[in-house]
């Protein structure tokens, strides 16, 4: 790597990151047709006792455990024929936290969309106004 610029290295980890995509990895985490987005979907909302859970969401979740070597306890836990529950509570953790392990560290799923939201009523994501200027002044009408 003497010699090059950081521009270069940044260059050629993209075109690495592209190739793979291009050369079908997403569908090649996926390749175990009873490992799809619709089965991971049913098992989360058994989990979570939530229903209508985002498909794209369950899509990223579901490459992160498969990445993470995860694969064949999801299908176990998909099957019923294998209690995992480190790995059921891994689920249910990332639709709570909407954070995830890829295989390489963590990310981010939904941080706005992630179900503590929805538990706790008291508070809302950093960032996201709650309503006008002085809405917190007078108590909550619920």
């Amino acid at each position: 790597m003497a010699g090059q610029t950081r521009r270069e290295i940044l260059a050629g980890v993209m075109a690495a990151i592209a190739a793979a995509g291009a050369v079908g990895f997403p569908a090649m985490a996926h390749a175990d047709p009873e490992l799809g987005v619709d089965q991971f979907l049913a098992l989360s909302e058994k989990l979570t006792g939530k229903e209508s859970l985002d498909a794209g969401v369950a899509a990223k979740l579901l490459g992160g455990f498969v990445a993470s070597g995860k694969g064949d306890g999801l299908l176990g836990l998909m099957r019923g024929d294998d209690i995992d529950d480190e790995l059921a509570n891994a689920i249910v953790a990332a639709w709570y936290t909407g954070l995830y392990e890829t295989g390489w560290g963590q990310a981010v799923s939904d941080f706005n969309g992630a179900l503590v939201w929805a538990a706790m009523t008291y508070t809302k994501p950093w960032a996201n106004c709650g309503g006008e200027t002085g809405y917190w002044a007078d108590p909550p009408t619920d």
